[in-house]
């Protein structure tokens, strides 16, 4: 199994309504890829408080490399890629993306 892990540094100004829509939209690509097991997204609760600016992520698990793969090359998931670029403070250095092979 690989799990996807996503955090997020948002611009100011993007409103929690806006999060939620892409957040929802990129679970929905469950029904369309086989092997991608789930999706959780929110808002970092973490007490440490240690999140340097990420307060935001979500992790997508994939029953193999293979789902993995599908899932990043899907049409849908560039589209909304391109949007969390567009979302985080400083682009593509407002995302940190880490897969982790599970066993």
């Amino acid at each position: 199994m690989i799990r996807h892990i996503v955090l997020i540094k948002f611009k100011a100004g993007i409103d929690q309504a806006t999060i939620e829509r892409q957040f929802d939209s990129l679970a929905d690509l469950g029904k369309e890829i086989a092997g991608m097991r789930g999706f959780d997204g929110g808002f970092s609760v973490s007490p440490e408080k240690m999140e340097q600016g990420f307060r935001h992520g979500f992790c997508v698990d994939f029953d193999d490399v293979a789902a993995r793969d599908a899932y990043l090359a899907h049409p849908t998931h560039q589209a909304l890629g391109a949007e969390l670029v567009a979302a985080a403070d400083g682009g593509i250095s407002g995302l940190i993306v880490f897969d982790l092979e599970m066993s």
